[in-house]
């Protein structure tokens, strides 16, 4: 083709026919100019089907880990209001009647209470679209929001959970310790002892002091907070659920 092309502009210039020549460089010019748009449309066209198939898998993927977030969500809300039950009904007990007291199965209110739940979502998918910076792959702005939100909440929920840890491992069981059973508790847990220690101690003492309302108290409080933060992320993870249906 090009040798075809070059036969003809040689022949024109050769009988001295410059202005048709001119007039068919021109649309030699143009032709040329229009294959090379031609081509870069379609370059930009498969560009784009590429970006587009890569959003999709990426809302799938992003779709199918915060299903399973929800789930992982629901079961640690479960347990957190299990802890916050137990602990309200030990702080109620506090000044009560020894009677009143018995009635309740103290060990294993114990147990639960200590259980605070937690919540370990999967990130592998939000954290490759950071890291990789394909987030802006998204065309949906409100669901980069509430990717952004998600990872923001996370971090609060995670320091919610780790002050009431914190105040297991430093108060709560340091003081049960001292005037408690540990070994009546861990027969509801991983221990799971068929017998209770020998030992002769007063469990009830500690509905007579102080200290302890005031420890149950304050892990209540923050129990409460990191599950208030499950429910904050658990409208999140709907709210993105839905984006990327």
């Amino acid at each position: 083709m090009i040798k075809f092309f070059r036969k003809i502009r040689q022949k024109m210039l050769t009988e001295n026919k410059f202005g048709k020549y001119m007039t068919y460089a021109v649309g030699e010019v143009i032709l040329v100019v229009i294959g090379i748009l031609i081509a870069v449309s379609i370059n930009n066209w498969n560009q784009e089907r590429q970006l587009e198939n890569e959003e999709k898998v990426i809302l799938k993927n992003i779709h199918t880990e915060f299903l399973e977030n929800k789930n992982a969500l629901k079961l640690g809300l479960e347990k957190n209001n299990q802890g916050c039950k137990a602990s309200i009904t030990l702080l109620n007990l506090v000044g009560q009647k020894r009677e009143l007291i018995q009635q309740q199965n103290l060990d294993s209110l114990m147990y639960v209470m200590l259980e605070t739940g937690f919540f370990r979502p999967s990130e592998n998918t939000i954290f490759d679209l950071l890291q990789s910076g394909k987030l802006q792959l998204l065309q949906n702005e409100n669901l980069k929001n509430l990717l952004y939100k998600w990872t923001r909440n996370l971090k609060s929920t995670d320091v919610s959970f780790n002050r009431a840890e914190l105040k297991i491992d430093n108060e709560l069981v340091p003081y049960l310790t001292e005037n408690y059973s540990m070994r009546d508790i861990d027969m509801y847990g991983t221990l799971k002892w068929q017998n209770k220690t020998l030992l002769k101690i007063d469990k009830l003492y500690i509905f007579k002091d102080i200290k302890f309302e005031n420890i149950i108290d304050d892990y209540l409080y923050r129990l409460k907070s990191a599950g208030n933060n499950l429910e904050e992320l658990a409208v999140i993870i709907d709210d993105i659920i839905k984006e990327t249906e």
